[in-house]
């Protein structure tokens, strides 16, 4: 066995070499003169050595006592290299162990992953209401009541379509937490059921041919600004959702194809989109580009051109035309091409949900149902357009305006700001 004084008066020599004590454990002299400990043994069926630090950092007694307790781990079937790695990951992450320092981690996880900007926000949004009561506490130490508190203060404003959203958020936050060995649990899986659930309303859509056309006929007779009315003559002809077109970049649009490609980061349910472009959308984007085209977005904001217009710069131009919120809004544009093309019947179900960019409910079903019934969906785009010409043409008349002082203010983004936030 080894002695203090040999450990001390070991001189290095051109090559490494090791200075032996007993049940496997070395010390290895360096050409440099350092000296390390390392523990030799079998597992397995194979040598392995596991690196117990230098000496004198790692004192002759110390040495020993890791030496047992790695000898523990090989009776007990454990392998000590193993283990010593998983505890340097768990030491790692157990830096960071509030629920807001994991919450942050997960947001910056769901950025590297390209989530939209607007989801991130709204996410960020969910959590700032949850960091005061719980952010600083223990990951790990969040019981269901404290999360459920946070949730009914939230529900108690009447806002339950939030908090249901929080719940859910929080719920991914820890399962985030069990992933990265910071928690054991997802408390707020355990409150399913807790919350009120808020009751279903569907965006108001007009589906009545004859008021379609009478609304685009209205559309001719616009008043307001002209980037807000180019925004909702194309709406019916494209039927995005609100956020897709007033996010819309000129370099998405492909005159050539007469294709707008929509990217994967402004997709809600995660998935590149493809929209035909009709002859009429073709113009009516001609038409605009002498607007915008110098700028990033087709719709910029009026204020700020290097952001994207409001996200409620549609709704307020329908109000404008007289139509209330209860009667048509900018998402309804969608349950009106949906309703009108499947009431034609010549048209694959399935071909109108592509364009819609909706998402199978079944696994199952998506799985099998990857056509993307582009040729039939490029015929279905310019009969809808050529379809909404004659509606308008058979109209008989349009509805009178709103006076500028009779519609409500644009309500305001979450970050106080009546524009969207850039991308670039």
């Amino acid at each position: 066995m080894l002695t203090q004084l040999q450990i001390t008066s070991a001189k290095p020599r051109a090559k490494p070499y090791n200075m032996a004590d007993a049940q496997g454990l070395v010390l290895v002299v360096q050409t440099n003169g350092s000296k390390l400990w390392r523990f030799r043994y079998r597992y397995g069926g194979r040598q392995k050595t596991l690196y117990l630090g230098p000496w004198p950092s790692i004192s002759l007694a110390d040495a020993r006592e890791k030496c047992r307790e790695a000898r523990k781990s090989v009776s007990a079937g454990l392998d000590p290299v193993l283990e010593k790695k998983r505890a340097k990951i768990t030491a790692r992450f157990a830096v960071a162990t509030t629920f807001r320092d994991v919450a942050l981690e997960w947001i910056a996880k769901c950025e590297r992953e390209g989530r939209a900007e607007v989801t991130i926000d709204k996410m960020r949004w969910l959590l700032a209401m949850a960091y005061p009561p719980i952010g600083s506490h223990p990951i790990n130490a969040i019981s269901p009541t404290e999360a459920l508190a946070v949730l009914r203060k939230v529900e108690g404003t009447g806002r339950y379509e939030s908090a249901r959203r929080m719940r859910s958020v929080l719920s991914r936050v820890f399962r985030y937490g069990i992933a990265t060995a910071r928690c054991d649990r997802d408390v707020a899986a355990d409150l399913r059921g807790a919350l009120t659930t808020p009751r279903t309303t569907h965006h108001a859509a007009i589906t009545d041919p004859a008021e379609v056309g009478i609304l685009l006929k209205t559309l001719d007779g616009y008043m307001g600004q002209r980037v807000p009315l180019m925004a909702l003559r194309l709406s019916p002809h494209l039927f995005v959702r609100p956020g897709e077109l007033r996010q819309a970049e000129w370099s998405e649009i492909d005159f050539d194809k007469a294709v707008w490609s929509i990217p994967i980061e402004k997709m809600k349910m995660r998935r590149p989109h493809r929209v035909p472009l009709s002859r009429q959308a073709l113009a009516m984007l001609e038409e605009l580009r002498e607007m915008s085209g110098h700028r990033v977005y087709l719709f910029p904001c009026m204020g700020s051109p290097r952001r994207p217009m409001s996200e409620n710069g549609v709704n307020q131009a329908l109000r404008r035309l007289g139509y209330e919120t209860g009667e048509m809004t900018a998402h309804g544009f969608r349950a009106m091409a949906a309703t009108l093309l499947n009431e034609m019947g010549q048209w694959n179900p399935d071909a109108i949900e592509r364009q819609l960019a909706h998402q199978e409910a079944s696994s199952m079903r998506r799985a099998y149902a990857r056509g993307e019934y582009w040729d039939e969906r490029v015929r279905m785009m310019q009969h809808w357009s050529d379809y909404l010409d004659g509606l308008r043409d058979a109209a008989d008349g349009p509805r009178p305006q709103k006076a500028a002082g009779d519609i409500p203010k644009a309500r305001k983004s979450r970050a106080g700001r009546p524009c969207g936030r850039s991308r670039k």
